[in-house]
C-alpha cells in the first residue's frame, strides 16, 4: 500500500508527559492518549483538561486525547472541549455505535478523528464510512491468542488501497517491537508505542557492533589531530 504522505510509517508516543519530552524531537509524529493512561496521568497530573494543557506545553506537534460518552452528542460536547484547546488536538473515540454518529459530524466539521478498539475488518470499513481519519487495529491482544498481531493491519491496508482518501491505518496496543515489526511489516501507516519500546526499536547488536568500530576509527582520527577545526569537546 503505498502511502502518499510524509516519508513513512508514523511513530506515536503515549505516556507521561514528564517522560515524552525528550523523546518527542526524535522524529515522532505527536502523542497519543488513551483512557488507562489518562486514569494513572490525572492522579499525578490533575484534571483531564490540566493534562492536556501539559501534554501541549512540551509540543508543537499533535496531541490525541481520547474521549468516550454514553452517546453521540457526549462525545461531540466533550470534544469539542478539546478541540476548541488548540489546533494540535485529535480526538480519539472508541468503536462503538454512537461513536459512527460522531465520526460522520466530526468529518463534515474537518475535526481529524482516530478510531480505537477496532478488532475486525467489519468494523474498520463501518468507522471508515463513518468518516473517521484513523483506524486503530488492536494488534497485542492477537498475539495473547497466538494470532498473527499483524493480521487485521494487513486486512484493512489491503481492504482501502484502492480507496480514495482513505483512512490512515494506525497500529494500536503495541508493547513489543516483534508486534511493532509485524505492524509495520503488513502495511501499516503508523504505530503507537510508549517510549521506552521506541528506545529498544533502535537496539540491534549489529548496530552495536559496527557503531562501535565506527566511533573507534573516529577516535583515532580524534587522536591524532586529524579532526582539527572541527567542533569537537
Amino acid at each position: 500500500m503505498k502511502n502518499k504522505e510524509g516519508k513513512g510509517p508514523q511513530i506515536w508516543l503515549a505516556g507521561d508527559p514528564d517522560d515524552l519530552k525528550s523523546w518527542l524531537k526524535y522524529g515522532t509524529a505527536g502523542i497519543v492518549t488513551n483512557t488507562v493512561v489518562q486514569k494513572e496521568m490525572t492522579e499525578k497530573h490533575g484534571t483531564l483538561i490540566e493534562l492536556t494543557k501539559k501534554y501541549l506545553d512540551i509540543t508543537d506537534k499533535q496531541v490525541v486525547i481520547e474521549i468516550d460518552g454514553h452517546s453521540t452528542q457526549e462525545l461531540l460536547d466533550i470534544g469539542e472541549v478539546f478541540t476548541k484547546m488548540s489546533d494540535q488536538i485529535i480526538l480519539k473515540i472508541p468503536c462503538t455505535i454512537h461513536g459512527l454518529g460522531a465520526f460522520e459530524v466530526l468529518a463534515k466539521e474537518k475535526v481529524e478523528t482516530f478510531c480505537t478498539t477496532v478488532f475486525s475488518l467489519t468494523q474498520a470499513v463501518a468507522v471508515a464510512q463513518s468518516g473517521a481519519d484513523h483506524i486503530l487495529p488492536f494488534c497485542e491482544p492477537f498475539k495473547e491468542l497466538g494470532v498473527d498481531p499483524g493480521k487485521l493491519v494487513k486486512e484493512c491496508a489491503d481492504t482501502f488501497k484502492e480507496w480514495d482518501n482513505r483512512p490512515k491505518i494506525t497500529a494500536a496496543l503495541v508493547r513489543s517491537v516483534d508486534v511493532a515489526y509485524s505492524a509495520i511489516k503488513n502495511g501499516a501507516d503508523g504505530i503507537i508505542i510508549f517510549w521506552p519500546v521506541y528506545k529498544e526499536l533502535m537496539e540491534n547488536p549489529l548496530t552495536d557492533k559496527w557503531n562501535k568500530l565506527f566511533l573507534d576509527q573516529w577516535n583515532d582520527m580524534l587522536n591524532a589531530g586529524n579532526l582539527k577545526g572541527l567542533p569537537i569537546k
